[in-house]
């Protein structure tokens, strides 16, 4: 057992920052309550800490390989527990949003070393157990997420899926300090400040933008404002990579279709894949009267269908076109999420299930491959760059998935309020979206309630019913972009003997 401790390290903390991207889903119903808060504000609980993940990755793994993966993984622990605890003490919404991002800079410290580690602890064939292991833990806890935050939402309150972190953290530094080598590449690569500056505003500004637009309109100031911002930081983002010597993201690998069309697939997965079940989330427990736990047993089958692809064939989906997999497991996402829009008023919960089996098929098929299929599609000595570049575009996909069809969610539903003789539909829908449908009914009239209930009843449905239309037709269109995109061709370039800014192990499948 004691050449195995290091992975124990390792994988704690990995099942620890990728739980916590779905284990709030299910408490976002009581954060709300007890933190009296807006849809946006509930966003911004999943997009912060995704947002963060996805800005840092690619700036953590140089850091770590200039100052050592053991010590950067150590310090990404650290922030890690103590923003979990500043959530779980958190007194307002805007204080559990500001949490939740330093929660994600702790995670992309974690998240861009832990394969690194694994890669410089182990060698020959305990390598590759120690990384089917990590592998299945990855899957382990997106199974896990939604389930566990039920269970700890209902038992203990919301609170309680921050503070459970606690001693995982403590546990997993002391293990590290105990039984992990230090390593490092020895490199004094520059720190892309600058590009990683512009791209973290662009980011932030893009999901502002569409959030705002969901909430305030598309002319609304603040919405204007925040898209512009989005354009001038994406443009300055652009202008400083092609500048620079050591960029944080290469840009020249987009002139590879293939390439492009994978980080496009990448993006569309998560978001088309995970983006709606806070939104499924939010119907169960405030319409349907659903507790934590049950909700999250709504979620599972999405979950245990990927695990179980991916453990059980993902060894078999190497071999050939990387686009068959990945364009086959966007496919059936796309229609899983297709197969969901039959809900209406009179659904129950397990209306979703056969779509969620389908869509979890497609997780399993396509997420295992899309970090190897991006290697394929490119030279040898682009491995690094290239496995956080899908990373960092797999964790925007879900920042940026949340906040488009959460706009389209908030739209669906002022719009069936409007046509039912709602006045002032665009407010009220935000606050259905945001949970508020019992305290909207419990407002109501006596006399008036029930039809007041029945009317949000449909509302939600049918919001959700354009949340997943969009969703599928997403992912059915970036399966034929990578059908028809992506080959296996590496271009022909001589393999440096050193190339700065490149890192060889960043980021996970």
């Amino acid at each position: 057992m004691r050449p195995w401790w290091p992975l124990v390290a390792i994988c704690l903390g990995t099942f620890m920052l990728l739980v916590d991207v779905t284990i709030v889903n299910v408490a976002l119903p009581p954060i709300a309550a007890s933190l009296d808060t807006s849809f946006s504000s509930l966003q911004w609980v999943i997009d912060g800490y995704a947002l963060a993940l996805a800005a840092l990755l690619m700036v953590t793994g140089t850091l770590a390989d200039r100052f050592g993966r053991r010590r950067l993984y150590l310090v990404g622990l650290g922030v890690f527990a103590v923003s979990s605890l500043a959530c779980g003490l958190a007194p307002s919404a805007g204080a559990l949003v500001a949490a939740r991002v330093a929660q994600g800079c702790g995670g992309a410290a974690m998240f861009a070393t832990t394969a690194a580690l694994i890669a410089t602890t182990y060698d020959g064939r305990r390598r590759g157990t120690a990384f089917g292991v990590w592998g299945a833990v990855n899957g382990l806890a997106a199974a896990c997420g939604p389930l566990l935050g039920g269970l700890l939402t209902e038992a203990w309150g919301w609170r309680a899926i921050f503070l459970v972190n606690l001693p995982i953290a403590v546990l997993a530094v002391a293990l590290t300090l105990a039984v992990v080598t230090e390593s490092a590449s020895g490199g004094s690569e520059r720190v892309d400040v600058v590009g990683a500056t512009t791209f973290t505003v662009a980011s932030a500004a893009l999901v502002w933008g569409l959030v705002s637009a969901g909430e305030r309109g598309w002319g609304a100031t603040a919405t204007v404002l925040a898209l512009v911002l989005a354009a001038a930081a994406l443009a300055a983002f652009v202008v400083v990579e092609h500048r620079s010597a050591a960029p944080m993201l290469d840009l020249t690998l987009f002139a590879h279709r293939s390439f492009t069309a994978i980080m496009v697939a990448a993006a569309v997965l998560s978001a088309s894949a995970f983006a709606h079940l806070a939104l499924v989330s939010l119907w169960l427990q405030t319409v349907l009267g659903l507790s934590p736990i049950r909700a999250g047993l709504v979620a599972l089958p999405l979950s245990l269908a990927a695990f179980t692809v991916s453990a059980v064939a993902g060894r078999f989906l190497h071999g050939g076109s990387p686009a068959r997999p990945v364009a086959g497991g966007l496919a059936l996402i796309g229609v899983g999420a297709l197969m969901m829009t039959v809900v209406d008023a009179g659904s129950g919960p397990w209306a979703l299930v056969p779509g969620l089996v389908v869509a979890g098929l497609g997780v399993g098929l396509a997420t295992p491959v899309l970090v190897s299929a991006t290697l394929a599609v490119l030279p040898s000595w682009r491995a690094g760059v290239g496995s956080a570049a899908v990373n960092t575009f797999r964790q925007l996909g879900l920042a940026v998935g949340l906040a488009v069809l959460g706009t389209v969610f908030t739209g669906r539903i002022a719009g069936v309020l409007s046509s039912g003789g709602v006045t002032d539909a665009d407010t009220l829908a935000t606050v259905v979206a945001g949970g508020g449908a019992p305290g909207v009914v419990a407002a109501a009239p006596a006399g008036a309630r029930p039809q007041v209930a029945a009317l949000l009843g449909e509302t939600v449905p049918a919001g959700l019913d354009a949340v997943f239309l969009v969703a599928g037709v997403a992912a059915l269109v970036a399966a034929l972009l990578v059908a028809v995109l992506v080959r296996p061709e590496r271009p022909e370039r001589p393999e440096p003997t050193a190339k700065p800014g490149d890192r060889q192990t960043v980021g996970s499948q």
